[in-house]
């Protein structure tokens, strides 16, 4: 049984419908799942985009379904399992951008958003030099791993080592491990995290075998 949910599974196959890129659909979804990514405006927006790569385009959909079910969040909010527990808003967005009291707009969010997971796309092809060789849908995991765990943590882990040694399948197989999370002052296990591991770990590997 997949791990990756029907939620998500469906808006990856409906942006590689509204991209035309077939081989990115490696998940075959309910058609209520497709047909609700078809109309979802946030899918709309990220295909409509000719700025950002196809992996980019990926690991955003991804990061809509992860970090908020596909909701928007306009109005920042603490985030109490983050690192810090940090003023975060809209799709997992933390920082100096991040204002209290203001409210972001879905597009505030979206330019917020591109502009990290391009960066992120850069911190994760410099520290994994066989890039080119991997299909969209692999780059989209490590994208989104950059996103969620920081371009440190890719750069000290079994999982570049890995990657980096030709063993991309391996790689794929840390992604689940990446589970943990500070509750209290105390690191546990997330299931948030775990199922964004899980899944992550499956798309990463059925990525090699577009």
């Amino acid at each position: 049984m997949s791990k990756v949910p029907t939620f998500l599974a469906g808006r990856l196959l409906a942006l590689a419908i509204l991209t035309g890129a077939g081989g990115t659909a490696v998940y075959v979804a309910t058609d209520a799942a497709t047909e609700a990514g078809l109309r979802d405006e946030y899918v709309q927006a990220v295909a409509r985009d000719q700025g950002v790569s196809q992996a980019v385009k990926i690991a955003m959909v991804m990061g809509s379904f992860y970090e908020s079910s596909g909701k928007h969040i306009g109005t920042p909010y603490v985030d109490k399992n983050g690192r810090g527990q940090p003023l975060t808003v809209c799709n997992g967005i933390t920082g100096r951008e991040v204002v209290a009291g203001r409210y972001y707009t879905p597009a505030d969010c979206y330019a917020l958003e591109r502009g990290r997971y391009t960066q992120a796309e850069r911190e994760a092809q410099a520290l994994l030099p066989r890039w080119s060789t991997y299909s969209d849908l692999t780059r989209a995991t490590f994208i989104d791993f950059v996103w969620n765990k920081g371009s440190g943590a890719l750069a000290t882990s079994t999982m570049r080592v890995l990657a980096n040694a030709g063993n991309l399948a391996a790689a794929c197989q840390q992604m689940p491990r990446w589970n943990k999370g500070t509750v209290a002052g105390v690191l546990k296990v997330l299931g948030g995290l775990q199922l964004r591991g899980d899944a992550n770990g499956e798309l990463c590997i059925d990525g090699t075998k577009v």
